[in-house]
């Protein structure tokens, strides 16, 4: 298929999509007015601005229906706007035309997050382009991303809710897009949903989680839903455990302070590894549509158990402290490897090993199931390591299967090798989304599966705010390890207590072109 007859098929596709009302399924033809609020921040210049444009090139979003809005305090104009942006706009060999046609769909409004003076000339701009559209009033689209501290969701949302919304119900509709960290522990992030809650029905509410829209995170109900020799293994008969790691090579990088406030469970363990966490470990949902998968998500956290102390390793690289927007005695983690165990058929006595940290001696992202030993080993093979199936999140995106093989040769002698399906190789020429491209257009279209529900939320923080807790109150110590270490040597004493075997002399490398 040619690429302009791909980019054609995908923008009927869009159009032919959800785009529903969320109270029932409405014809929308009003125009489309995507508005990022602190639009002068890192986030909004480095993902969201970013993630627009490749939706604009790819044909998902029309410049004769749509206009992008950006609203902060920062006082600039439209142009300075754009320039800030500018930079961060990939073209590849080709497309300079495409961005400066694309950064003539957007329009600076400055103003308050908490004054109506503000948010009346940001709803004042964007009728203006309705009417441009010939939109009639309440049938446009409106779509808030606030790419903002959660500390001003409240009244960010207030001020949305009372002066930028469409004044009737003719089909169009308001969508609100809230980044993480949603809350500190369970009372914030109840108080916050709370706040929201009252202002905007939870279908208008989309909680962004960008690992949800990663694409070997998207391929997992496929892998395990799609696949007849997942079905029967798949479970604790099985499985001897499961590992979800986020490993970086480098530290907090002049965000210390930002950090400090959070830490690796708040900032990682608690939302992205969680949210895998339910893909993997879920029971099939009746469809695929969002609040069935969301429903099973929900399940699997509401069947997680308390986490036992002696289950938990904390560790803070050295050198951490020495970021003067840090506080000396900081007991906030940088590691955090825990063993969280699901109370249910499936999954009774199968560990599920969530591991994260900064510093460490690689950059990776990755879903580890490790089998169980094969009974009757007639080959004396257990030595070299068991199967294990792999996701491979980033870098070098990946899904392989290691398992034991006859070596070649003359002589009965077995070695670790791999089924191995390396996006980069089997893939060519084929771009992986950014995340935040999938899930903006999921917001667009209506489409929820990927955000999570305040049910969801809620369980997801039952979960971590006992330990929390403890850390906060100085409690639970993170212990020193070195940068460029794997983390503390106690975390993978406890992986092997909890029954993790470690291959040894056997390296995934991944396959070259």
């Amino acid at each position: 298929m040619a690429s302009g007859e791909w980019h054609c098929e995908k923008r009927d596709l869009l159009k032919n999509e959800s785009f529903t009302k969320e109270s029932g399924n409405v014809p929308e033809t009003g125009c489309l007015s995507i508005i990022v609020l602190g639009a002068s921040g890192d986030l909004a210049k480095k993902k969201t601005f970013p993630a627009l444009f490749n939706l604009y090139r790819q044909g998902f979003l029309q410049s004769n229906e749509v206009h992008i809005f950006g609203y902060a305090r920062t006082k600039i104009s439209d142009d300075e706007l754009r320039n800030r942006i500018r930079g961060y706009l990939s073209t590849g060999n080709e497309g300079s035309e495409d961005v400066s046609k694309f950064l003539q769909l957007i329009k600076y409004v400055c103003g308050s997050y908490d004054a109506e003076e503000g948010f009346l000339a940001l709803d004042k701009a964007i009728s203006e382009h309705e009417t441009s559209k010939n939109s009639s009033e309440g049938s446009s689209r409106r779509l808030f991303y606030l790419a903002l501290p959660p500390s001003v969701y409240p009244q960010v949302c207030k001020m949305i809710k009372n002066y930028c919304t469409n004044k009737s119900d003719l089909g169009g509709w308001t969508r609100i897009v809230v980044e993480k960290p949603f809350g500190k522990d369970l009372a914030s992030a109840e108080e916050l949903s709370s706040q929201i809650g009252e202002l905007f029905d939870e279908p208008q509410i989309y909680r962004i989680d960008h690992y949800l829209g990663k694409e070997l995170v998207q391929n997992l109900l496929v892998l395990r839903f799609a696949n007849r020799f997942f079905l029967p293994l798949w479970n604790r008969d099985n499985i001897d455990n499961v590992q979800i790691v986020f490993r970086e090579d480098f530290g907090t990088e002049g965000r210390g302070g930002y950090f400090d406030q959070y830490g690796i469970i708040r900032d990682i363990i608690q939302n992205h590894l969680l949210q895998v966490l339910c893909l993997v470990a879920m029971e099939k949902p009746i469809s695929l549509k969002p609040e069935n998968i969301r429903d099973e998500k929900v399940k699997v956290l509401q069947s997680v158990v308390p986490i036992k102390d002696e289950e938990v390793v904390l560790g803070q690289y050295d050198g951490y402290r020495d970021d003067p927007t840090v506080p000396d005695n900081s007991n906030t983690p940088t590691f955090a490897t825990m063993v969280l165990r699901i109370h249910n058929e499936r999954w009774e006595g199968v560990p599920f090993i969530l591991k994260a940290g900064k510093a460490l001696n690689s950059r990776k992202a990755e879903i580890r199931v490790q089998f169980k030993d094969v009974p009757g080993d007639i080959f004396k093979c257990k030595k070299q390591g068991r199967n294990e199936f792999v996701i491979r999140l980033q870098p070098s995106e990946a899904i392989y299967m290691k398992l034991t093989v006859k070596q070649p040769g003359l002589d009965m002698s077995t070695a670790q090798s791999e089924l191995d399906l390396s996006y980069r190789q089997r893939y060519q020429g084929v771009v992986i989304p950014e995340a935040y491209e999938r899930l903006i257009l999921d917001t667009i279209r209506g489409d929820q599966q990927h955000f999570v529900r305040r049910d969801e939320l809620k369980a997801a923080w039952e979960i971590f705010t006992p330990l929390l807790h403890q850390i906060d109150n100085g409690e639970f110590k993170p212990i020193s390890y070195k940068p460029g270490s794997r983390g503390p040597a106690e975390a993978d004493e406890l992986l092997e207590r909890a029954g993790y075997v470690q291959t040894h002399g056997y390296i995934w490398i991944p396959p070259t072109l």
